[in-house]
C-alpha cells in the first residue's frame, strides 16, 4: 500500500510539472488580471479608497509567446477633493523565458519568470495636478508561480509611459502588480499531457 502511494505521489508531481510547462504551449489561452493598490485609508476627516484593477487575455501564437489586449482602471477618492482616474486599453506581448541560464534561477518547477510589454491609449488624471492623456508603453519583469495546473499567482514590475497631451506631456510610473492567470489548455496542450503520462 505504501508503495502504491509512494508511486501516486510520484505521478501526480510529474504530471503537475508536465502540465505547469504545458500551460504556455501554443494555442492556449491565457486570462486573469493584476490588482493593485486594493484598500481603505481611513482618516479623521475622510475614507480614502484606492484601486487598480488590470484584466488581460492572450492567446499564446507559439509556445511561450502571448499576444492579446488588456485594459486598465484605476480610481483613488482623495478624501474630498476629487478622484484620481487612470485608465488604459490596449495590446500586450507575454514571453515566458525559456533560456537555460534563467531557468536556473528559477527555484521551482512550479515557477516561470517572463517578461510583459504593452502598447495602448491611456490616461493620468488626477483630481489636483498636471493630466496626461495619449500612447501608454510599459515594459517590465514578472514572475509567474502555479499553484495548480491551470492557475497561476504572480508579480508584475513595469515600468509605464504616457505620452499625449494634457497639462503635461508625459507621465511616468512604476507599478507592482500582483495577481492571478488562468490558462486554458487547448487539445494540442492535452495531447502533450497524454504523451508525456504514458496514456
Amino acid at each position: 500500500m505504501k508503495k502504491f502511494r509512494l508511486l501516486t505521489l510520484v505521478l501526480t508531481a510529474s504530471l503537475f510539472s508536465t502540465v505547469a510547462m504545458a500551460q504556455t504551449q501554443q494555442g492556449n489561452l491565457m486570462v486573469g488580471s493584476d490588482i493593485t493598490d486594493l484598500g481603505f485609508n481611513f482618516q479623521k476627516e475622510s475614507t480614502i479608497f484606492h484601486f487598480n484593477l488590470n484584466p488581460k487575455l492572450a492567446y499564446f501564437i507559439q509556445d511561450d509567446l502571448a499576444l492579446g489586449g488588456y485594459v486598465n482602471f484605476g480610481l483613488q477618492t482623495t478624501g474630498g477633493n476629487g478622484t484620481n482616474v487612470n485608465y488604459g486599453i490596449g495590446a500586450l506581448a507575454r514571453y515566458y523565458i525559456h533560456d537555460a541560464n534563467v531557468r536556473k534561477l528559477e527555484f521551482s518547477k512550479r515557477v516561470r519568470f517572463f517578461g510583459e510589454a504593452n502598447a495602448g491609449f491611456g490616461g493620468s488624471n488626477p483630481a489636483n495636478g498636471a493630466s496626461t492623456n495619449g500612447v501608454q508603453l510599459g515594459i517590465g519583469p514578472g514572475l509567474s508561480y502555479f499553484i495548480t495546473p491551470n492557475v497561476a499567482l504572480e508579480g508584475l514590475l513595469k515600468y509605464e509611459v504616457i505620452i499625449g497631451g494634457g497639462n503635461s506631456t508625459t507621465s511616468h510610473q512604476l507599478n507592482l502588480g500582483l495577481g492571478f492567470q488562468i490558462f486554458l489548455p487547448t487539445a494540442r496542450a492535452r495531447a502533450i499531457i497524454r504523451e508525456e503520462s504514458g496514456k
